[in-house]
């Protein structure tokens, strides 16, 4: 095992993230059509500028993405009544139901996982979550640094 705790940390989160994309598989949905929604879901209507910003996505990927959702019934686009280039999507009930089903389904992989745990490991994890709350708000987010450029 590697002793250096950047590489462990690393290892962990990107296994974590792994693990955490495939609990929306069993909808139906890719973990960035899953990520798309769950966006949706909780910003209310946005246009697909704002989606790929926000999720770091080219608009040709997001138009695809967009395009299944809508697809599936779990979003609804809106034109703009002042530019008709401009459309918003919002997530249908179907859509916020998928997204709440998702959601549970996230935590319900972490409460099992965490209750496989020794008391030792599970009061640890519970012990660092300010610390890596306060590391995820230090980090770059990749996704305005890219926005920022494209700009």
């Amino acid at each position: 095992m590697d002793e250096d705790p950047t590489a462990r940390l690393r290892g962990v989160v990107n296994r974590l993230a792994r693990q955490f994309n495939t609990s929306a598989t069993h909808e139906g949905l890719t973990p960035t059509q899953a990520s798309v929604l769950g966006l949706i879901a909780f910003r209310g209507p946005m246009t697909l500028t704002d989606v790929a910003t926000l999720e770091g996505l080219n608009p040709t990927m997001v138009s695809r993405v967009i395009g299944r959702l809508d697809e599936l019934g779990l979003i609804a686009r809106t034109p703009s009544t002042t530019d008709l280039r401009v459309a918003y999507v919002e997530a249908t009930e179907r859509g916020r139901r998928t997204h709440e089903r998702i959601k549970d389904e996230k935590g319900r992989v972490i409460a099992e996982g965490l209750d496989r745990l020794s008391d030792r490991d599970r009061e640890a994890i519970i012990a660092a979550l300010p610390g890596l709350e306060a590391l995820s708000g230090q980090l770059p987010d990749p996704r305005q640094d890219r926005a920022r450029r494209e700009r």
